[in-house]
């Protein structure tokens, strides 16, 4: 019995013009039944949207061969060549262990999409943020639908305070390729800043739903909608959120390894608000376990503090303790509050 593969797929290539569309349409359809016997994961009655000249494919999940999804693969590889803007991600998972994560994109020579490839790496060096928005807005400039463009300018614009042009290429990207999470995720972001709480849970729902958990992008989304959901004082659903987080084992390697701390602070906060005293205490607890320290962690008087007050709640000793310590680091409160109790 051959072993059975689970394929997601989601993503869009742009071929720009009717010329390119049908040349790749053809194409496809010529390997599908000549060199792959139809044995692709892909409809091309469904794939190929015309009105866009397109390669559009919603994400999808299918069980397959290992034949099928290599035959799959192997296509979107080749189609791509004649892309000029866009991506398709697969990912290939096999008896729970994620085996293939590929992100097919357009290659080559093309001016937009060597533009668009400077500027995403300019992106990534400090200080290059004008230079990398220059190389960006030439990809858009020569291909106005390149989605994939706006989202990394919407993130320089970001880097550079220039909320409102963020707000309009996220927007934008979103707009193009609706199943980019990472757009949503840069929006959810502006709309924090603009204090739009509400539409940043609505566009962090978008990043999880438009990603998978092998991505860092989902396990993201998911964090910040629990501390939105915290601030808003929404407790039990910001617990649904941090507690999926905070027992999601993340390797050293994973960009939320970092901000278990802080997952693990702001649950231990919606504990508390729900009266589960001492579940509180052992989120705490699990926290000053955690020693990794970024800038953006909460003060070490409010972690004290705050494991201080479960303590006492939840009839522990060593609440006061806690206390003196939040005190010793500055915190008022704590302060005020050894002086009621002694």
């Amino acid at each position: 019995m051959s072993a059975i593969y689970k394929t997601i797929v989601s993503g869009c290539l742009e071929f720009g013009n009717q010329r390119s569309y049908d040349q790749v349409l053809n194409l496809f359809q010529h390997r599908t039944e000549n060199y792959y016997r139809n044995d692709i994961l892909i409809d091309a009655e469904e794939a190929f949207q015309e009105s866009s000249f397109t390669l559009n494919l919603p994400r999808f999940i299918k069980e397959s061969s290992e034949k099928s999804w290599k035959n799959t693969l192997n296509l979107l590889n080749y189609i791509a060549e004649y892309a000029i803007a866009g991506d398709v991600r697969m990912w290939v998972i096999h008896e729970r262990k994620l085996i293939l994560d590929e992100t097919i994109e357009p290659v080559g020579d093309k001016s937009v999409i060597k533009a668009f490839m400077k500027g995403r790496e300019l992106v990534k060096e400090t200080g290059m943020e004008e230079e990398a928005m220059k190389a960006l807005n030439r990809a858009i400039d020569k291909f106005e639908r390149h989605g994939k463009a706006y989202e990394r300018r919407g993130y320089v614009n970001f880097k550079l305070r220039n909320f409102d042009d963020a707000m309009y290429d996220f927007t934008k990207s979103v707009d193009i390729h609706p199943n980019n999470p990472e757009a949503y995720w840069g929006r959810a972001n502006v709309k924090i800043i603009k204090k739009d709480l509400r539409g940043a849970i609505e566009d962090l729902e978008m990043a999880r739903k438009t990603s998978i958990p092998h991505q860092p992008i989902f396990w993201s989304a998911r964090r910040l909608r629990g501390e939105l959901h915290l601030q808003l004082g929404e407790f039990q659903q910001a617990i649904f959120e941090l507690k999926m987080v905070t027992n999601r084992p993340f390797t050293e390697t994973d960009p939320n390894y970092k901000w278990q701390k802080n997952a693990l602070y702001n649950y231990g906060k919606a504990l508390f608000e729900v009266g589960e005293f001492g579940e509180a205490v052992k989120a705490f607890n699990k926290m000053f376990d955690f020693d990794v320290e970024r800038k953006e962690a909460p003060p070490k008087a409010d972690q004290f503090l705050n494991r201080g007050l479960a303590r006492q709640k939840a009839g522990e000793t060593g609440y006061m303790s806690d206390i003196k310590e939040a005190a010793g680091l500055g915190s008022e409160k704590a302060a005020e509050l050894l002086e009621a109790l002694v």
